[in-house]
């Protein structure tokens, strides 16, 4: 069962003049990796006028690479997707025997290929007094996965979450010092944290689809009021046997079904879901995003409606006038036969 959702983002940037477009990178498209089903994916660009050509780049993602031959006095991206958000066990995965406890080490080849990723920020103050208290609290024998929700759920209690409008990423330093990020900077944190011990990681980008709870929990955060989706970020880390594991340090959980990565990348720098640049000018930028329910399925949390119940009622008692009449069609032989209800006395 699923409940299938429409997104739509649209991103539009207005300018004071007519300026020249600099070819621009757009990863604004569900990764080859996503692991909620995506069935339908639209990418309009406006001004008309332009070449675009679909690409991966060196970390598989897709890239929408745009080419704009004219001047122009607005850029306006809008994204539509469909999505069908079926639950998502996160732990759904196999580890490798040699990896099963932490501390462990990547096989050779596989480690050479996982370079990018295990590239470290330098060990500051801060940063490296978190990480040496963090390492004195593994317990002999504390299995990775283990160890990989612990660290998420403490790098959650650790830091405030808070909407920063400035760009970039802050230094793993300055949200230790602050205790507070926005999600790209804890989701960087973590990332350099898993990296000084010893596991891959790289910065995903994405989107984050969150619906209301058909019935609010006993314990715990009640979660979203209302539907929503915004741009959001976190870390994936390679475990040999798993692969890529998505943690969403923000919320301190695995990442699910409701997390749909668009580009995820050794360096946050190059997860940008816009890249590019205009003649100098005067710019306002607006972003809308809004996601609707376009079907559901009757679940256990959420069943037919009264409304339902009636119309199917409704069904079943002009069923039974049919039958009431002796208007039963039976087939036979591959024709019809119309036989009444008092023929039908002991046939079973």
């Amino acid at each position: 069962m699923a409940i299938r959702v429409g997104l739509t983002h649209r991103t539009t940037y207005r300018f004071d003049r007519p300026v020249k477009l600099s070819p621009h990178e757009i990863r604004l498209r569900p990764a080859p990796h996503c692991r909620t089903p995506v069935v339908g994916y639209s990418l309009e660009v406006a001004p008309s006028q332009h070449f675009l050509n679909w690409q991966q780049d060196p970390y598989g993602n897709w890239v929408a690479r745009l080419v704009f031959p004219e001047s122009a006095r607005e850029l306006s991206v809008v994204v539509d997707l469909t999505a069908d958000l079926t639950v998502i066990n996160p732990f759904d995965f196999f580890v490798e025997p040699y990896a099963e406890t932490f501390p462990f080490a990547y096989a050779d080849a596989l480690a050479k290929e996982l370079k990018p990723f295990l590239e470290t920020a330098p060990a500051t103050p801060r940063l490296a007094a978190w990480i040496e208290r963090f390492r004195g609290s593994v317990k002999p024998g504390e299995t990775t996965v283990d160890l990989l929700v612990r660290l998420n759920h403490e790098l959650q209690q650790a830091i405030r979450y808070l909407v920063r409008m400035e760009p970039g990423v802050q230094e793993p330093e300055l949200t230790l010092a602050n205790a507070s990020g926005s999600c790209r900077d804890t989701g960087w944190l973590l990332v350099q944290i898993m990296r000084h011990l010893g596991i891959a990681s790289r910065f995903a980008s994405g989107y984050l689809i969150q619906l209301v709870a058909d019935v609010k929990p006993l314990d715990g955060p009640a979660g979203a009021d209302h539907d929503f989706t915004d741009l959001h970020a976190w870390a994936e880390a390679f475990i040999p046997g798993a692969g890529w594991i998505g943690l969403d340090p923000t919320s301190g959980l695995l990442a699910g079904e409701g997390h749909l990565p668009l580009a995820c990348t050794a360096d946050p720098g190059n997860a940008a879901p816009v890249i590019g640049f205009t003649d100098p000018c005067e710019v306002s930028f607006d972003v809308a995003m809004s996601v609707v329910r376009i079907h559901e399925d009757p679940r256990v949390t959420r069943p037919y409606s009264e409304v339902q119940w009636m119309a199917i009622d409704a069904l079943g008692e002009a069923v039974d006038r049919e039958l009431a009449v002796g208007d039963v069609r039976l087939t036979q032989g591959g024709e019809p036969t119309f036989v009444s209800v008092d023929d039908m006395d002991g046939a079973v």
